[in-house]
């Protein structure tokens, strides 16, 4: 049931946003994570269309932050203000306080705004004025940022990085991705007639299915030897925290779920390696030097785990 609902859902954002199956799906894992994403690519690819296709599609409150230099953490998570009528402090809620939130351009705010997200994604409430709120369920932050012009940004700290689920790039269409994508916004905007189809409170079920999903000793022995390959290689400086490992354990257990099975295999934690363990690292001033990237030692951190194999066969 949960795999199908997943589909329901890809398909109705699909219908908004063209050629990015994959990247969509990879959204659902993190949803289905209770995880937040860092999308990681140049403007008008469709990061913000694609946060509100499916804030829409799952019927949950959306609202978008605009992060600037004069930000400030009450423009993020409210403030308390002297209602002179009644005669007392009354909360007004920032738009933090909601069930998908998009951060467009997280590092042009100074890092004291950007600290106010950490409590809001890592513990899902806010403090204002010594006062606890929770947040709404599903909750999930979608953060933006351009990976080329880095005047008058401030680069996020590791704290803040380590804790975003993934970190996902969506990617310049094809050809004849771009020809639908004219012709499917010729006439209309898509976004506008999108419907729900399903509701918040599904998504909270489908989570708990997810936790149900089995993982074998040696699958995960596999996912921790591959975690920990990211500390041992010299390629790397600083390597991925147990918060790291717990992270592709969660998305493993989620994309075998979407995936119709109820229980991980290898090459989930292959497929989700990238996206969950790159933003994580931090790799030596030599290997930069040499032109290597993060996503190239991932990949071949992968490749020198040798993959478990089912006894028997």
């Amino acid at each position: 049931m949960t795999a199908e609902t997943v589909q329901r859902i890809v398909e109705n954002v699909e219908r908004v946003i063209v050629g990015k199956a994959d990247v969509i799906e990879l959204l659902m894992v993190a949803l289905l994570s209770e995880g937040h994403v860092l999308l990681e690519d140049v403007p008008g690819i469709g990061k913000t269309t694609l946060a509100k296709a499916l804030a829409r599609s799952l019927d949950c409150s959306f609202k978008r932050i605009q992060f600037t230099p004069d930000l400030l953490p009450s423009d993020v998570t409210g403030i308390q203000w002297f209602n002179q009528k009644e005669q007392e402090f009354e909360f007004r809620a920032g738009p933090v306080i909601s069930q998908i939130v998009l951060t467009d351009e997280i590092n042009r705010a100074t890092p004291r705004t950007q600290s106010a997200l950490l409590e809001a994604m890592q513990e899902r409430q806010i403090t204002v004025d010594g006062e606890t709120l929770a947040l709404p369920r599903p909750f999930m932050v979608l953060a933006t940022q351009n990976p080329i012009e880095l005047e008058g940004t401030f680069p996020l700290p590791e704290a803040q990085i380590d804790r975003f689920l993934m970190r996902v790039a969506l990617g310049y269409p094809t050809e004849a991705e771009e020809h639908d994508i004219l012709l499917r916004y010729e006439r209309e905007d898509p976004l506008e007639g999108l419907e729900p189809v399903v509701e918040a409170g599904q998504i909270l079920e489908m989570r708990d299915a997810v936790r149900r999903v089995g993982v074998a000793d040696a699958v995960r022995s596999y996912l921790v030897d591959v975690a920990r390959g990211t500390r041992r290689n010299p390629a790397v400086e600083l390597g991925v925290s147990p918060r790291g490992t717990l992270a592709l354990y969660r998305t493993s257990q989620a994309l075998a779920t979407l995936r119709g099975r109820d229980f991980v295999i290898p090459d989930d934690v292959k497929h989700l390696a990238p996206s969950v363990l790159t933003h994580r690292l931090i790799i030596s001033s030599e290997t930069r030097l040499r032109g290597r990237t993060a996503e190239e030692v991932v990949s071949d951190i992968v490749e020198q785990v040798p993959v478990p194999v089912e006894e028997g066969v």
